[in-house]
């Protein structure tokens, strides 16, 4: 029997920093995902003409701090943008990077 695995079973070896560090950048992976999301839906309403001044403003100064906190989040845990998009292999990278 190798090392480490039992009857198919893999031991994790985690090291909690590593933990922490690699679960923060998925919840901010996904925050930074539908974040994108909901900028391309405001932009598509908007182009519509679906939105009103007011709430073109609205939209526009929570996305302005949802962006400003996602930059602080990143810098705090010392993650860049590159790292919150995962590289899905042949699919591709999850954010795009327009």
């Amino acid at each position: 029997m190798q090392d480490g695995v039992r009857s198919g079973h893999r031991r994790i070896e985690a090291d909690p920093e590593t933990v922490q560090r690699d679960l923060t950048c998925l919840v901010l992976t996904i925050v930074e995902l539908v974040r994108q999301l909901v900028e391309r839906q405001c932009i598509r309403r908007m182009d519509r003409g679906d939105l009103s001044e007011e709430q073109i403003e609205t939209v526009g100064l929570t996305l302005m701090r949802l962006e400003e906190a996602m930059a602080e989040l990143c810098d705090h845990f010392g993650l860049s943008p590159s790292d919150l998009n995962l590289d899905l292999g042949p699919l591709g990278t999850l954010l795009p990077t327009d």
